[in-house]
Order: structure tokens, then sequence, then C-alpha cells
């Protein structure tokens, strides 16, 4: 007797993450010029912290093409 066993996935239905979207909440610029930020991507809550001299942030902003959030 042979047995034949049928396994069904569903993916769970809530909210989709668009990681096409990415954002910036700058905290902090210090006085030696380094930016101190947080970068998210998909959902601006979820996010690291990061620190950047000016130039390198403004290169990495153009370069993830990111939204600033401003709050």
């Amino acid at each position: 007797m042979t047995m034949t066993m049928t396994m069904t996935f569903t993916s769970p239905t809530g909210p989709t993450c668009e990681i096409k979207q990415k954002f910036v909440r700058v905290r902090q610029v210090r006085p030696g010029g380094l930016v101190c930020f947080e970068f998210a991507i998909g959902w601006p809550e979820l996010f690291v912290d990061l620190m950047l001299p000016q130039a390198a942030f403004d290169d990495f902003c153009v370069q993830n093409q990111v939204q600033v959030l401003n709050d």
C-alpha cells in the first residue's frame, strides 16, 4: 500500500513591506560634521541608527534614493 501526503502552505495575510521605499530621519549633526540618523527600509517605524560624515551621508541618501522624514 502506498500513501501520498499532500501539504498546502498558505501565506499569512498582513502588512506588506515595500523594500524600494527607504527613509532617513536626521537626529543630530555633531560639531565635527558627523550626521547621526535613522535609516529604515519599508517601514519608517523599524530603523537602525547610523552615523556618517556629512559628505558620506549625502552620498548615502542619493545612492539609496531615500525619503527624508521630518518630525
